[in-house]
């Protein structure tokens, strides 16, 4: 089972990015997916939470429209797209099957958002 993350990096501020989550080695198409993050210091924190059937979708309460997460359960990926990214949205960007932690984590990736 694995849960590969990518497409962090550094951005600037008002920058995007769009993270993405590939699965294998499960039935993906059974699970919902979440995002979480963890900034330096700080606690894990929930950003979104997609359905299985990708009918509905969770966000923090932080998120504030400039989060988007959507799937494509052909490519077994998940993705996030971020825009206006602002420095307190630097951290590590985890996926995890199912949403309420207790399945499957990633390795994360990095995203840091800085001039």
């Amino acid at each position: 089972v694995q849960l590969v993350e990518s497409g962090g990096g550094l951005v600037q501020p008002g920058g995007s990015l769009r993270l993405s989550c590939v699965a294998s080695g499960f039935t993906f198409d059974d699970y919902d997916i979440g995002w979480f993050r963890q900034a330096p210091g700080s606690e894990r924190e929930e950003i979104s939470c997609i359905s299985s059937s990708d009918v509905s979708a969770y966000y923090g309460d932080f998120v504030k429209g400039r989060f988007t997460v959507s799937r494509d359960n052909a490519k077994s990926t998940v993705y996030l797209q971020i825009v206006r990214l602002k420095p307190e949205d630097t951290g590590v960007y985890y996926c995890a099957a199912p949403c309420n932690g207790l399945g499957f984590w990633g390795q994360g990736t990095q995203v840091t958002v800085s001039s």
